[in-house]
């Protein structure tokens, strides 16, 4: 019995040894599954929203699963080093299997140093990470990040810059204590580069949790960046809610809210915007803010969104707002205990097997698609973006990488922004910039080079005045420029730098940055856009020969041929002989000069008669009235056409009949004539490639230059650009012309780094200048010369008289001639005609009356006498 008994007893044990056993088991196993740890910052509202997301995201996969998911929940301060241990504590302690919180680098590189296990445990992270540590993946592969890529948050930002043309702007952010991130600096500086605008200044704010008196900090640093620059644009990177709030009413304590200024904040101070106490909103009025877009359709989100703004008041019953909006962080703290879920596969994992799971999610989230790609979100992000306007805000457009700007969110619909408030309320885009202000003398300006040795100095003249110790550098091309920059949408302090080197070597000086750019009558060549880019040509160009001239004394011969041309005087040619011949039929039956003596004889008359007309030297008599009508019309038209005749003449033989020494550049190689051009100029080697030779090449320092060296024999031709030969001949214009085939050029243009946004700007500006007529008068002022007669040159240059001038002279005189010529007729042959009709027809008396009375009433009373026995009352006989 006591052997039974022990037994019995015995087995008991061993069952219920066996069974806790199992229930430890059982229960560890759950543990297991179901360990979920968290960081985050409670003193902070994101912190706050992840909490509550976490916990609600918790209870939801308690109700969805088989699990029982424990959520251990650590206070991290603000501080990275508390962080650290709190991420060390939860994996050695709590045994957890994954963690969830605002882990930067450098926090997870502390972790690392403190505990090797931390590389076995997936740390899902939520924080925006800047600049990614090389070889990240293979020293932290445990690391998942699950937030917005910051650096396609910093294109965004860099495309409203660009859209908006904003050149330059001030970046503001909270450095974070223990070292802050300013990875995220060069992040904007590269997106802002590939949009042409660059960064001016930044300044980084202490931690507010560091500051004893928070606005004194804040002023003062306001203070330093509004005085130091004229630039109005202001972005602020990253910043903490409260830290933001003081920034924002100081700034308009300051002034720095109204109208002229631009301030732009990023998603960590855009998604809690719904937070923002009224101090804080009404001091943001005009603001432009991103943030992450997301659908709030969703029946999930709806369900989420009520459970969340109800426990949150519940458990933070001293924040403000009485309807608390979740932000992005707290919808990807809850996808992210749902990507945890994903990871398990519905039975046990940990380690690397949990981690692979995680990357492996693809689900539909309440932040959106979530699904993974080198550890990273794989989904482009959408940014909605917002503008302060009143107690809240409202959306004027989104932004992806993938479509740009759009109205919506799935890329359809206009292309721009709507319409913003901006601060201070102008309806008018901000230039970005104020002129109001003194120039300050650390602000940044461009490094413009000019040539120091420019051969035309009426494009850039450098001065030096010793009494004074300063430069004068001053100009056509500098005055082209400067009315450029004065039509800019922005400011640009630049200062002019003078150069030594030849035009091609200050191109590459612009290529290897010692200039940001450079601004003379520099030729927008092809082998020069392998280092820079040009602006819109200002002035057109092109290569030409200027040579001496001399007389052309055999063409003078025959100037007095060149008042008319070749077919007007045929024409004055053939209106002689026909005004003649008219003359000779109305009079040869009456007159004895034009109709005695032989046949020869009458048409020697009519030719003499014809050209003493010319010169009012006609002697012979006329008789008919309808020739004297001829000859006064005829008359009259040669008086006409000899005044132009003389005032034509008198204008070729008074300019100088000169022609060119040289009358091509074929004749310069096949001679190997000595030829000219600008000391630092491209012509010389251009003059080599069309073959001239080096030896034969003179390059020349001074346009005063170029006269002693054409007159003395020196050079034979000088090849200069087409501006410069216009000024050079406008200065000497007595003795010099251009010659030969002009080569074309692209023109002058100024030269900027290639890729630089600030060529295309300027070439707008340039062509302002152009249609505001300004171009012409800075030409007319600067490079035309006084000295110089506008009219012409050489007696090519006159135009000769041709038939379009007289035709209606012409016209006349033919009229005249064939209306004396029907009416002679008709006085010859109608007494024929009527003494025909009058023997040959019987015609009623009644009828003849009618008919031919008003016309023969005269006629018949000089002329016809009326039959015998007729009465002369005209009645019937």
């Amino acid at each position: 019995m006591p052997c039974t008994l022990l037994i019995f007893f015995t087995f008991l044990f061993l069952l219920k040894a066996i069974t806790i056993n199992s229930q430890d088991e059982n229960s560890k196993e759950k543990h297991f599954i179901g360990s979920i740890g968290a960081v985050i910052d409670s003193g902070t509202r994101a912190g706050k929203e992840e909490r509550i997301a976490l916990e609600i995201a918790v209870e939801d996969l308690f109700h969805s699963t088989s699990y029982n998911p424990v959520l251990h929940v650590r206070d991290s301060h603000g501080n990275p080093l508390r962080t650290a241990s709190a991420v060390v504590e939860l994996i050695d302690k709590d045994q957890v299997q994954a963690i969830v919180g605002l882990l930067t680098w450098q926090e997870v590189a502390l972790v690392d140093e403190m505990d090797e296990r931390s590389k076995e445990v997936p740390i899902i992270s939520l924080a925006e990470l800047a600049v990614t540590p090389p070889s990240a993946s293979l020293r932290w592969p445990s690391l998942v990040q699950m937030s917005t890529d910051i650096s396609i948050q910093m294109q965004c930002v860099a495309a409203i810059i660009g859209s908006y043309r904003w050149r330059r702007v001030i970046a503001i952010y909270e450095d974070k204590a223990y070292g802050g991130d300013p990875g995220i600096i060069t992040l904007l500086s590269d997106a802002l580069q590939d949009v042409g605008s660059e960064i001016e200044r930044y300044s980084a704010l202490p931690p507010l949790t560091s500051l004893s008196n928070p606005k004194t900090v804040i002023r003062e640093e306001l203070e330093k960046l509004k005085n130091s620059s004229h630039c109005t644009v202001f972005i602020v990177l990253r910043s903490s809610q409260p830290l933001a709030g003081h920034l924002f009413i100081e700034a308009k304590k300051m002034g720095m809210m109204k109208k002229g200024y631009v301030w732009i904040a990023t998603e960590t101070i855009t998604s809690l915007l719904d937070s923002v106490n009224s101090p804080t909103i009404s001091s943001m009025q005009g603001v432009i803010g991103i943030k992450t877009y997301f659908s709030e359709s969703s029946p999930s989100f709806q369900d989420f969104y009520s459970r969340f703004r109800r426990k949150f008041r519940t458990e933070y019953p001293e924040e403000e707002e009485p309807n608390p909006d979740p932000g992005i962080s707290a919808l990807r703290a809850y996808d992210a205990v749902w990507a945890i879920n994903h990871g398990t596969n519905n039975k046990s994992s940990s380690g690397r097997s949990l981690l692979d799971g995680i990357l492996s999610s693809n689900f539909k989230g309440l932040g959106g698609e979530i699904r993974f790609k080198d550890g990273k979100l794989a989904n482009a992000p959408v940014f909605q973006i917002v503008n302060v306007v009143g107690r809240s805000y409202r959306e004027i457009g989104h932004w992806s990488p993938l479509f740009g700007f759009s109205e919506n969110a799935t890329g359809e619909g206009s292309a721009e922004l709507g319409q913003v408030f901006w601060p201070g309320g102008p309806p008018s885009i901000p230039s970005g910039w104020t002129a109001t202000m003194d120039l300050v003398a650390d602000e940044k300006k461009l490094r413009i080079g000019v040539p120091a040795k420019s051969a035309f100095t009426q494009f850039v003249k450098v001065s030096y005045d010793g009494s004074r110790n300063k430069t004068y550098i001053t100009g056509f091309s500098v005055r082209v420029f400067e009315a450029a920059v004065k039509r800019l949408p922005y400011h640009l302090p630049y200062e002019l730098v003078p150069y030594n080197g030849s035009y091609d070597e200050m191109v590459k000086q612009v290529y290897l940055k010692t200039f940001d750019a450079a601004v003379g009558d520099t030729e927008i060549l092809s082998d020069r856009y392998q280092y820079a880019e040009f602006s819109q040509p200002y002035m057109e160009s092109g290569l030409t020969m200027v040579v001496t001239v001399k007389p052309e004394k055999v063409r003078r011969a025959w100037i007095f041929m060149k008042p008319f041309t070749k077919s007007m005087w045929v024409l004055i040619g053939a209106m002689n002989l026909f005004v003649g011949t008219v003359i000779w039929l109305i009079e040869r039956d009456t007159s004895v000069e034009f109709g005695g003596g032989t046949f020869g004889d009458q048409i020697g008359t009519m030719l003499w008669f014809a050209i003493s007309t010319n010169f009012f030297a006609h002697r012979e008599p006329l008789q008919s009235n309808l020739s004297r009508l001829v000859v006064a019309t005829w008359l009259f038209v040669v008086l006409i056409l000899s005044s132009n005749y003389t005032a034509n003449l008198s204008a070729m033989l008074t300019v100088s009949d000169l022609g060119p020494s040289v009358a091509d550049v074929a004749f310069l190689q096949r001679t190997q004539a000595a030829v000219g051009c600008n000391e630092n100029s491209f012509i010389g080697k251009y003059l080599e490639a069309l073959g001239f030779s080096p030896y034969n090449i003179k390059r020349i320092a001074s346009i005063d230059d170029y006269p002693e060296k054409l007159s003395n024999g020196e050079i034979a031709a000088a090849f200069l650009g087409a501006p410069h030969a216009r000024v050079f001949l406008a200065k000497y214009c007595k003795g010099y012309t251009m010659a030969g085939p002009s080569y074309k050029l692209s023109g002058f243009g100024f030269v900027f780094p290639k890729g630089s946004a600030l060529a295309s700007d300027v070439s707008e500006a340039i062509l302002r200048v152009m249609e505001s007529g300004e171009m012409q008068e800075l030409e007319k002022g600067l490079l035309s010369s006084s000295k110089c007669s506008i009219s012409p040159s050489t007696a090519d240059d006159i135009n000769s008289f041709g038939v379009s001038a007289f035709w209606g002279l012409i016209l006349i005189v033919v009229s005249v001639c064939v209306g004396a010529l029907v009416v002679f007729y008709l006085r010859r042959q109608l007494p024929k005609y009527m003494e025909l009709w009058r023997s040959t027809m019987l015609m009623d008396p009644t009828i003849w009356r009618w008919a031919l009375g008003p016309i023969s009433s005269y006629y018949m009373k000089s002329r016809i006498l009326l039959p015998v026995g007729c009465p002369s009352s005209g009645t019937a006989c």
